[in-house]
């Protein structure tokens, strides 16, 4: 009787043990606040942008400091998204290098390089770098420009596997976050404005890389099958030999995975070209470009698709964020998403049916269209919109979009959206060889279909920026701040009455979520275009911004951000905080514009160098080679100096290593165009300079 006694109260000590041990390892995450970790790229599956957390407040902001800052390096990047997962911050930097930080002390804990510059190629041409991370059950998921997903061990940094998406020699490049979807790690790719590029995501085992589906967002050619039954619908929706382009309707940035209903919802863009009398002469809907469409995140079978944009022929998409939640409608509740694409246009879209509910305008100059009708579901187009008959078109939005890829927010406390926005117009109009069109050659080189601006024909006026606040619900405006410039950056906001934004002026600002008045403020030394973010560690919230300006060309600022100096960090705040950024110093300012008075300018060749940057270069270097802080002010820089130093960078690639991608197919006689429109508007900007010292004001 007593040795049975002694080894039920064995078992029982063991079990005991066991138990305690479980509960020390599960409690915290059985008991971890709502909002505590950042898991996904908007925060968490709703992808809302919001955090529920309430520990700063717009009560107490005013104490909010800085915690702690990281130096980046010199990078292209400036778009990066971190995430928070149990006091650990990951984040990516330039060309997809994953750090791992203490969230409380700014500790680096460990970094990985996949080497991009060693393999991307000519995809190094896209000139945008990684934009976010997902996260699964320890590990870390990023993608890469030259198409490899990886999944990282998220306490270790080593890799555990990876895989590329992308076929060889493909004009298709990854820079959006991947998307968690239950056990599937889901992925896009982007290539819409190059070509031929047909569009699709593909689905991956989160533990083992496996690929589960893959789903193509327009159709193939119709004699070598189709895929399925929604591509076989979506073909009799084009016209002419659309395939040979590839079609274009690439998923590059905004997916959200429904937990409920366990679908993923993608977004997906514009068409390849842009101008649909090209790639689809007859019209037709071109399915599925412009389009939300949502798949069985189980097996990617095709559910419903909304399209914002039958027949787009303006650079329009549906690429934009993703948000998920449920409104109060006339009584009801009903699950909805909502997006506000480039189109100037806010839609609320029932997620059970893909149902438009409603749709408004929150840009404030809209000419393509009249309005969206709700009984059909389509836009009531301008006729002129369309460009017919050779004849311009002043279009707003512009291609650029009345919302792009900077994060609105849903403050799920207060039922608002929190939107940046931009108010630009375009001159559409079809190119002079309309009917012989063909695409330029070579990976990576734009092919939009369009042509010039005619001389005698206005351009569009000066664009400006906003921050929104939006009610989904009644689909009406409630404030709008103005801001500095076209574009600015994500929104972060919060249950505690705040809505962060950076600004491209380089203040992180918080204004009252319910009255849009500033409530503080803080001085980054430089533009932000990347979105804040919230989380716990240590029993403290934290709001975490990685800085840096990514901005193509001219960004309505005395002096652009320049890409060597400008200051690139991690800023993590905390209330309380009393850490300070170092002071800027003569260091800090960008290098002088270059001259060489023995350099005589040919007018012809220069104007063949200005065709070729529109061509190859002005996304990163700018229009008329004023740099909005993606790459360096060609202006400034030494190797454009001497024809040798210039041939050197683009067809030997002695900067790829640095970010500046290798044309080594480039020939003579373009080179030397290039470095006479460089050498023709350094001068044009000593003269704006020169100027603007005599009268007082400033110069880019």
């Amino acid at each position: 009787m007593i040795v049975k006694l002694s080894r039920n109260l064995i078992i029982v000590g063991v079990l005991a043990v066991l138990v305690i041990g479980a509960l020390a390892f599960f409690a915290p995450r059985l008991m971890r606040q709502e909002g505590a970790n950042w898991s996904s790229y908007g925060g968490d599956a709703t992808e809302n942008h919001y955090t529920p957390l309430t520990q700063i407040n717009a009560g107490n902001v005013s104490r909010l400091g800085l915690a702690w800052s990281y130096d980046l390096p010199v990078t292209p990047n400036g778009m990066g998204s971190p995430l928070a997962i149990d006091g650990i911050l990951y984040f990516p930097v330039g060309h997809s290098v994953i750090h791992a930080m203490n969230a409380q002390t700014g500790e680096l804990l460990w970094q990985y390089d996949p080497h991009v510059y060693d393999v991307a190629g000519q995809r190094m041409r896209a000139g945008w770098a990684t934009r976010g991370l997902a996260y699964r059950d320890g590990k870390v998921f990023t993608a890469t420009l030259d198409g490899r997903l990886i999944a990282i061990n998220a306490r270790t940094g080593e890799e555990v596997w990876s895989v590329q998406t992308l076929d060889e020699g493909s004009p298709l490049y990854i820079t959006g976050p991947p998307f968690m979807a239950g056990n599937n790690v889901v992925i896009g790719n982007g290539g819409g404005d190059y070509g031929p590029a047909r569009g699709f995501v593909t689905a991956y085992n989160a533990d083992t890389g496996a690929q589960a589906w893959r789903f193509y967002t327009v159709p193939g050619n119709p004699a070598d099958g189709f895929e399925n039954d929604a591509m076989e619908r979506a073909a009799e929706t084009w016209s002419g030999e659309w395939w040979r382009l590839g079609g274009g309707g690439n998923a590059w940035h905004a997916m959200a995975y429904d937990t409920e209903l366990g679908r993923i919802y993608i977004g997906t863009g514009n068409g390849l070209p842009w101008n649909q009398k090209i790639r689809s002469p007859e019209g037709g809907d071109n399915l599925y470009l412009c389009s939300i469409v949502a798949l069985d995140a189980r097996t990617g079978e095709y559910v419903w698709h909304y399209q914002v944009n039958p027949g787009e022929t303006w650079d329009f998409n549906a690429a934009m964020d993703i948000e998920l939640t449920t409104l109060n409608i006339d009584g009801h509740d009903r699950r909805v998403l909502m997006q506000a694409p480039k189109n100037g246009f806010f839609y609320v879209i029932d997620r059970d049916n893909g149902e438009l509910i409603s749709a408004g305008p929150f840009a404030q100059n809209i000419t393509w269209a009249e309005r969206i009708d709700t009984e059909t579901g389509r836009p009531v187009e301008r006729p002129e919109s369309r460009f017919p008959n050779g004849a311009p078109f002043l279009g707003y939005p512009s291609s650029w979009g009345a919302h792009g890829v900077a994060s609105m927010s849903f403050n799920r406390s207060n039922g608002l959206i929190y939107l940046p926005v931009t108010e630009a117009g375009q001159v559409y109009i079809d190119p002079p060889n309309l009917a012989t069109w063909a695409p330029n050659e070579g990976i990576m080189r734009l092919n939009q279909g369009l042509g010039p601006r005619p001389a005698d024909f206005p351009p569009p006026a000066p664009s400006t920026s906003a921050l929104l606040a939006y009610d989904p619900v009644n689909q009406r405006e409630v404030w709008r701040n103005p801001l500095t410039g076209m574009q600015n950056g994500g929104t972060l906001s919060t249950a505690g009455n705040l809505v962060f934004q950076g600004q491209v002026t380089g203040e992180l600002t918080a204004y009252a979520a319910d009255t849009g008045q500033e409530v503080w403020s803080f001085d980054a030394q430089v533009g932000m275009g990347a979105q804040p973010i919230s989380y716990m560690a240590g029993g403290k919230q934290y709001i975490t911004i990685i800085t840096g300006w990514r901005g193509t060309g001219a960004s309505g600022l005395p002096q652009e951000w320049n890409y060597y100096t400008m200051r690139r960090r991690v800023l993590t705040f905390v209330l309380d905080g009393a850490a300070a950024l170092p002071p800027l110093t003569e260091d800090d300012a960008p290098p002088p514009i270059l001259d060489d008075p023995e350099f005589r300018v040919d007018p012809v060749k220069a104007e063949l160098g200005r065709a070729v940057l529109h061509r190859n270069c002005h996304i990163c270097h700018g229009p008329n080679l004023i740099a909005g802080g993606a790459a360096p002010d060609l202006r400034r820089a030494q190797s454009p100096m001497s024809i040798e130093g210039l041939t050197a960078v683009l067809n030997q690639g002695s900067l790829r290593t640095r970010g500046m991608p290798q044309y080594e197919e480039m020939p003579a006689n373009e080179i030397e165009g290039l470095q006479h429109y460089i050498r023709q508007q350094a001068r044009v900007g000593l003269a704006a300079e020169q100027a603007a010292a005599e009268t007082g004001g400033g110069a880019h």
